[in-house]
């Protein structure tokens, strides 16, 4: 299974083995993901699997891409709305 986070400038993507019936969070907290960026949070921020949001309790199965997703800075249809706004 993979651990992937993304960052503007620095992207990480880890290769980790786990046992079967190992959840998001514990596979986050195996990865050592959290000692490079610290402010990752499993249980509180967004998680995924390819795409779908999960929990951080979802069990995860072999070939699972775990993808650790950082809070928006702003809500994307306000940020189209000024976008329309400044094109007028």
């Amino acid at each position: 299974m993979e651990i992937v986070y993304a960052l503007p400038a620095d992207q990480v993507l880890l290769a980790l083995e786990v046992t079967p019936g190992t959840t998001v969070r514990q596979a986050i907290e195996q990865s050592g993901i959290r000692q490079r960026f610290p402010d990752i949070d499993p249980v509180r921020g967004k998680v995924g699997i390819f795409g779908r949001l999960v929990t951080a309790d979802t069990v995860l199965r072999e070939g699972d891409r775990v993808e650790i997703y950082r809070p928006l800075i702003s809500d994307p249809r306000d940020a189209r709305r000024q976008r329309v706004r400044r094109k007028r």
